[in-house]
């Protein structure tokens, strides 16, 4: 097994970079928050100008569909920004379930520029003593504060593509604003891992981003009976691997071809070398020796998680 704890390069000082890996979903009308209230992981009905949701939308076997940073544009407009190979599906699958609500929901992709803003470029735009969620509006840009890395604050930037101006900062490479991503601990849903995991086992109650005391939603019975009846049996985890691992990779025990212990989430080349990735485990098997791949595949070695996972609720 690798050296449990390599110690990754330090993050550039800052910077700006378009995220067009992401895509983003308008829903508008008088109804959008109440729609979005009665489908999502998230409270959408307190939902105010000031701040987003991390939300997904499931299957009613509890199973995640999409993940959403979702916010207000104004009172009846609501963004859900996912990752955009899962855009369609999601979109289709949502749009089923509006019936007689008065939301509208569309592709609005092509309407609106989205950049990450990475260190000193996300601390010239965001409020001193924020928390991740925090949403503030400048001009025509929306900017919502998410959950650092490495200690470097991190922001996603959205505004009108007719705007024309984006924010400012030196350019950031994509590649290392994807490794952020990872680093953060935070994952985003995409098509390998799609329907693959409850809520729980990628952190996301600990994150923000799954509310339990907010009506019913599908998927609802089965993420509470994870929480409170204590059947969960997954976490995510940080690791490292010294060569190429992607999303969707099944996670062995060493040793142990017969039954994998976990899968891949979400994976970036880091700037030192090697991959580092968020890979949700069995419990059980967080404290063995891991392979990615098969059992005599990629080592992993996990490494601490930038937050703490909630005890209790």
């Amino acid at each position: 097994m690798t050296d449990p704890k390599p110690v990754p390069p330090p993050l550039p000082a800052g910077g700006v970079t378009r995220l067009s890996h992401l895509g983003v979903i308008r829903v508008a009308g008088e109804d959008a928050a109440k729609f979005l209230h009665g489908q999502l992981t998230h409270d959408f009905a307190l939902l105010d100008l000031q701040h987003a949701r991390l939300a997904a939308f499931l299957t009613v076997k509890g199973r995640m569909l999409a993940s959403f940073i979702a916010f207000k544009r104004n009172d009846a407009e609501v963004l859900l920004v996912c990752a955009r190979e899962l855009l369609a599906p999601t979109l289709k699958r949502l749009s089923m379930f509006v019936l007689r609500a008065k939301a509208r929901l569309s592709d609005a992709t092509d309407d609106f520029a989205l950049y990450g803003l990475l260190g000193d470029a996300a601390r010239a735009v965001l409020p001193e003593g924020g928390e991740p969620w925090a949403k503030i509006d400048l001009g025509e840009a929306s900017v919502v504060q998410l959950y650092p890395a490495d200690g470097q604050p991190r922001a996603l930037w959205l505004a009108p593509a007719t705007a024309g101006s984006a924010p400012a900062g030196a350019p950031l490479d994509e590649s290392l604003w994807l490794w952020s991503e990872v680093r953060s601990g935070i994952a985003t849903l995409t098509a390998p891992v799609a329907e693959a995991f409850v809520p729980q086992m990628l952190n996301y109650e600990s994150v923000g981003g799954v509310n339990f005391k907010k009506g019913c939603y599908p998927g609802q019975e089965v993420v509470a009976r994870s929480q409170f009846r204590g059947t969960l049996k997954r976490r995510t985890y940080l690791a490292h691997a010294p060569s190429a691992i992607a999303a969707g990779a099944e996670v062995f025990a060493e040793g142990d071809a017969e039954q994998p212990v976990g899968t891949v989430v979400q994976a970036a080349a880091a700037p030192g070398g090697g991959v580092d990735a968020l890979v949700s485990l069995q419990i059980a098997a967080a404290g063995g020796a891991l392979r990615a791949g098969a059992a005599d595949g990629v080592p992993l070695a996990l490494l601490p998680l930038p937050y703490a996972l909630l005890e209790d609720i």
